[in-house]
């Protein structure tokens, strides 16, 4: 699994519009408003950096008041937040 933070810069009275519509892009998991130099911060997982490649360069960048993008691809997690038991609870 791919995980990856988006950080949006959306026009200013547009965040709101444009933080939806991105929380409901296939892939995206989670979206933020923030303070500082971005507006939005996105959280995708994705199964393959191919579909992360659509969603940013493809899906994302045609939401309605998105104005530029930076993405970073998560290496590894240091949380003992346990995502992968999470999503096998009830599976044996």
């Amino acid at each position: 699994m791919v995980t990856a933070f988006i950080l949006i810069k959306a026009q200013r009275e547009r965040i709101a519009s444009a933080s939806q519509a991105v929380l409901n892009l296939d892939g995206v998991a989670e979206v933020y408003s923030v303070a500082g130099e971005y507006d939005l911060v996105a959280v995708a997982r994705v199964r393959e950096n191919d579909e992360l490649a659509k969603l940013v360069t493809e899906d994302m960048i045609a939401v309605e008041g998105i104005a530029d993008t930076t993405t970073l691809i998560a290496f590894r997690q240091y949380s003992e937040y346990d995502l992968e038991r999470m999503f096998s609870l009830g599976a044996e």
